[in-house]
């Protein structure tokens, strides 16, 4: 049985070309819509530890012809999108002992 686990891993630019690595946490199709839950990275391992586990909701969105990913604005979908991934978390972290 191999327990290794390798996280999926992205980099996203910010609109001041700044780089932010995120582990993708999982993905799901929502009406017509392709949404990321992403968990940030730090470069400092205690920033890691300290952080909150606040997770990211990006939506994929095509500009010039290009998929990419957008944070989720309207508070309604983001909390409608946040159960719906907090119960497929729960539901893959109940499975795993």
């Amino acid at each position: 049985m191999n327990d290794e686990y390798e996280a999926d891993l992205i980099v996203l630019l910010d609109d001041d070309g700044e780089e932010h690595s995120f582990e993708i946490l999982d993905t799901l199709e929502h009406e017509g819509n392709t949404y990321y839950a992403l968990l940030p990275l730090f470069d400092d391992p205690d920033e890691q530890v300290e952080s909150d586990g606040q997770y990211y909701i990006f939506e994929v969105v095509e500009e010039d012809g290009e998929e990419q990913l957008a944070e989720v604005e309207d508070d309604s979908l983001r909390d409608e999108l946040d159960e719906i991934f907090t119960e497929r978390f729960e539901t893959l972290f109940d499975d795993e002992e």
